[in-house]
């Protein structure tokens, strides 16, 4: 439920960069494979680079009970060239990695040139306007005022986020790389608002949770408010 978005958002670019057939994908910190297994068993091939060699055995015994094959390299997003080469995917995923890389920019770089011309990258990253409605809901005031005036979206040194992004900060991330920015999702809005209760609910009201989070995704004001913010870019044609 929490994912709805970012998977139709993923299946739509698949259709788009290979209608004919499967694409070549490659799962940046895709630790135990979450992403990785589902879009196996669409048919199309992935690779999983994480620097967690135990995460890159739970996703092979993952992939194994789901009967799909999933390559699994280790290493980290900057070691990109070196182990897979240029042009390696139609697709790339980052997603919830920019947060914690010591340079954003050279992962950025290294994303870039993975991704072959034509091709897209999707990034999920942490928002930062979220994580200060959410510590102010909880009654950390303080915290939600550092939130915002923070150059790294942090709240203090307890925080376990190195770094969170807004629009306009996770945009101009993308361009710098050479890559034409897309449009932005707000990932897990409503979701993560609501109270715990609300999300064991019946199907009708998952249905109705979902179909909500799906127009708020692309709201020009609810989409920065989400817990995560998508991006879909795309690497110009050569």
């Amino acid at each position: 439920m929490r994912s709805a978005v970012l998977w139709d958002a993923l299946r739509t670019v698949l259709d788009r960069i290979a209608p004919e057939g499967p694409s070549d994908v490659v799962d940046v910190g895709g630790g135990t494979g979450g992403f990785a297994v589902p879009l196996a068993e669409l048919g199309h091939r992935v690779t999983v680079l994480d620097a967690n060699p135990d995460a890159l055995a739970a996703l092979e015994r993952r992939a194994a009970e789901s009967g799909v094959k999933v390559r699994s390299v280790q290493g980290d997003a900057t070691d990109l060239p070196d182990l897979l080469g240029p042009d390696a995917a139609d697709l790339v995923l980052c997603h919830s990695v920019l947060e914690y890389v010591d340079d954003p920019a050279a992962a950025m770089a290294a994303l870039t040139g993975a991704v072959r011309p034509g091709g897209s990258v999707s990034v999920l990253v942490a928002g930062q306007i979220a994580a200060a409605l959410h510590r102010a809901a909880a009654g950390h005031f303080d915290d939600a005022r550092r939130v915002l005036t923070d150059v790294s979206g942090r709240w203090g040194e307890h925080d376990r986020v190195p770094r969170r992004f807004t629009r306009e900060t996770l945009s101009s991330l993308v361009a710098a790389a050479g890559l034409r920015v897309g449009e932005l999702h707000g990932v897990r809005i409503f979701a993560d608002l609501a109270p715990g209760g609300a999300l064991d609910c019946d199907a009708d009201s998952a249905d109705a949770l979902i179909a909500l989070e799906s127009v708020a995704a692309v709201h020009p004001v609810l989409r920065e408010l989400a817990t995560q913010l998508h991006l879909l870019a795309d690497k110009p044609p050569a």
